[in-house]
């Protein structure tokens, strides 16, 4: 069990679970056009046993039970994203079943008392625009917005909160550099070009939704904590290159207008004509900010090409994707980002959990190393909240096991078990903790 309970939260502290849609959903049902990430997958060598999520959890149909397991473990939000393309499947003509089925899904969350919390866009692109160069190409910003008017016109007087995109970084820089996500490039230029118009592409979504009316708009960003090898010039150099390229940026440019020196210095010449002129569309105003926290790096140099460091091992436990379990990074951060970005502006921890080899036996999922990294990991926020960080949600990632991505799915982060043959689901020893830490 956990040793922090509801009370030892501010009042009104939201606490919820988080999903995504191509990890859950089911991509084959309700009308659903072909999108990047199936051709990823059907690419040999991408995914583990070319795993996609065609099937996935089956949440499509099963959405209710699922819900019924938020509302019983005392969840106050559902972090939920849509598929661009369910909603549209050649990314720019309506699917009136993809409407209809996130209408469904939003009242069932409100008649269990779930607060119902949109991201756009959770990776999902579709195949017809992955054609005419996705991130890559400009008119994505008004892709995105069109997508936004699109689902918002339906659900966007019911949610409690929508953010744009998940995971500036992973959309960008793993997809398109390291090429580990769809579309699997590796290629600086198309890297720069995405790592810009994904923060256009959010900024014009922000000003098509608030022309819209709709409210409490924000943005995700994922973060990692980036620790130098050693006590080098050259480490600590690696290290706040890595910080510069993964963390600041995408901040830096949604709030500040700027992108790191560091940054431009090594990818100006690969950005798009006229970036400097976007900024006062990348910076809209929002209502909140979401982190996604799940570990840290141990940068270290090497004489490669740009950027010129590598990660290496670290000493502190790992979760099942290697991982270390390093909760100060979530607290630093917020702290951070509050104290550098943010000011006043609320913020939410949107995601944190952790993979781990869970077993059912005799009905039973033991996950005793996530009860003890939400437990590290609440703390952090508790210590952060208490020097003035104005945190007011927390999201746990994930309500259950889902197709990890390239991973396929043999990673679990849920709380809830999935038998990825029969579909069932058995809650694990972890949610059964926060059932007991969020009794009123």
């Amino acid at each position: 069990m956990f040793t922090h309970s509801r009370s030892d939260f501010p009042q009104g502290f939201l606490f919820g679970a988080a999903t995504s849609a191509y990890q859950i959903e089911g991509h084959r049902f309700g009308g659903a056009g072909r999108a990047m990430w199936d051709d990823f997958a059907a690419t040999p060598g991408n995914v583990v046993r070319a795993e996609d999520g065609a099937v996935a959890c089956d949440h499509y149909h099963r959405y209710e039970a699922d819900l019924d397991l938020l509302k019983a473990a005392g969840f106050d939000a559902y972090r939920f994203s849509t598929s661009w393309a369910r909603v549209m499947p050649d990314g720019r003509t309506v699917n009136p079943e993809g409407l209809d089925f996130y209408d469904r899904l939003t009242d069932a969350m409100l008649e269990r008392g779930l607060k119902p919390c949109a991201t756009l866009y959770h990776w999902e692109l579709p195949s017809a625009l992955a054609d005419k160069g996705g991130w890559r190409n400009r008119d994505i910003a008004g892709w995105l917005a069109d997508f936004a008017e699109a689902i918002m016109g339906r659900i966007g007087d019911r949610m409690y909160s929508v953010a744009t995109i998940n995971e500036f970084w992973c959309v960008a820089f793993l997809s398109h550099f390291i090429g580990a996500h769809a579309p699997g490039l590796r290629d600086i230029r198309a890297t720069a070009r995405a790592m810009h118009h994904v923060l256009l592409a959010h900024g014009t979504a922000v000003e098509r939704m608030r022309g819209m009316g709709v409210q409490n708009i924000g943005a995700v960003f994922n973060m990692e904590w980036a620790t130098p090898a050693d006590d080098s010039a050259a480490a600590a150099e690696a290290a706040a290159l890595y910080d510069d390229y993964y963390n600041h940026f995408y901040v830096s440019g949604a709030f500040k207008g700027q992108y790191p020196d560091r940054i431009v210095a090594a990818l100006g010449d690969h950005l798009p004509d006229g970036w400097q002129d976007d900024f006062p569309t990348i910076t809209a105003p929002l209502d909140w900010a979401g982190i996604n926290y799940y570990t840290r790096s141990i940068m270290a140099p090497n004489d490669g090409p740009w950027p010129h460091h590598h990660a290496v091992e670290g000493p502190l436990e790992k979760t099942q994707m290697g991982w270390e379990v390093y909760p100060q990074g979530l607290h630093d951060f917020l702290v951070r980002i509050a104290s550098e970005y943010t000011g006043d502006l609320p913020l939410y921890v949107t995601e944190n959990g952790m993979a781990n080899a869970d077993t059912l036996v005799n009905g039973v999922v033991q996950d005793d190393a996530r009860i003890a990294y939400f437990n590290s990991h609440l703390q952090a926020v508790r210590d952060a909240i208490a020097k003035g960080v104005p945190l007011k949600g927390y999201m746990a990632w994930s309500l259950m096991d889902n197709y990890e991505w390239a991973l396929g799915y043999e990673k679990r982060f849920g709380m809830v078990h999935v038998d990825f043959e029969t579909l069932e689901r058995t809650p694990k020893a972890s949610w059964h903790a926060f059932k007991a830490a969020l009794a009123r």
